[in-house]
């Protein structure tokens, strides 16, 4: 249960593609990534967001000469909330984030939404702020939301996460995200100044369509908070990184919570990030 952060340094491997796009993606560039595998997460959201905010801090020193500090930090999913159906609507923020629209972070109704910008311009990283409950005041649904902050704090991206978690398996495990969660519709990347990063959350990996879109568009690079359990874990969580980083030809990453047995539900743990080649 305790929090641990995994780094890694992506080489610049040469492969090739075919598609069209909208907009050029940068220049892949070696860069270094920071996966915060979170623990102690309670009920106390504040608490929450502090721990957060302390280990973004300790990554973002680095570790030199082991390693650099890192260009991108990664939170898992339900980093400032207990991971649940039930917690959802108790812990719900609204963001208001339009794609494509300057945002206004000193306006925003989201304690989340301004400690992570906060902390992503204290560090000047890139922080990809694992994923957060989020109403949206429209139609008064409820996303399971991932942000992305630029060093400068300034919220760039926001995936909705596409597939909602189902599953019954008669004495293992029984969890329902569609009981209070409403899925997502959109397809959402990034770009940095090192390379273009395509956004999921957790089940979304299990659909390879949405990583193939990705791919297409001209993402390097795909990274989704996560939350495997520990009975899908062993099972698929290192073998669907693998399949979806081989199939698209990108370096794929998961970032979890840290596994608490003391916790209604019990993360799979296991960060990892997965080249394109084996």
């Amino acid at each position: 249960m305790f929090s641990r952060i995994v780094r890694s340094s992506l080489p610049h491997y040469r492969f090739t593609r075919s598609f069209s796009m909208t907009s050029t993606a940068p220049t892949f560039k070696p860069f270094t990534l920071a996966l915060i595998q979170l623990g102690h997460i309670g009920a106390d959201k504040s608490s929450n967001l502090k721990h957060a905010r302390e280990m973004i801090l300790k990554a973002a020193k680095g570790d030199e000469p082991r390693a650099p500090k890192p260009d991108l930090i990664v939170l898992p999913e339900c980093f400032n909330s207990p991971y649940g159906h039930v917690h959802f609507p108790q812990y719900a923020e609204t963001i208001g984030y339009t794609s494509g629209q300057k945002y206004d972070i000193n306006k925003s109704e989201s304690e989340s939404v301004k400690a992570l910008s906060a902390t992503a311009k204290e560090a000047g990283v890139w922080l990809l702020g694992g994923t957060i409950p989020e109403r949206d005041t429209s139609d008064g649904n409820i996303y399971n939301a991932a942000t992305v902050y630029s060093p400068a704090g300034d919220l760039v991206a926001v995936h909705r996460k596409v597939h909602l978690f189902d599953i019954d398996i008669p004495g293992k495990i029984t969890f329902k995200e569609s009981e209070t969660l409403t899925g997502g519709h959109s397809i959402n990347f990034f770009d940095t100044e090192f390379a273009r990063i395509g956004l999921g959350i957790c089940y979304d990996v299990r659909f390879p369509e949405l990583a193939m879109i990705n791919a297409r568009q001209g993402c390097q690079v795909l990274i989704y908070p996560s939350a495997f359990n520990t009975t899908t874990g062993p099972l698929h969580w290192e073998l669907l990184q693998r399949a979806r980083a081989v199939d698209n030809q990108v370096f794929f990453s998961m970032c979890s919570p840290a596994r608490d047995l003391t916790a209604g539900y019990h993360a799979w743990g296991h960060s990892m990030v997965v080249d394109p080649i084996f």
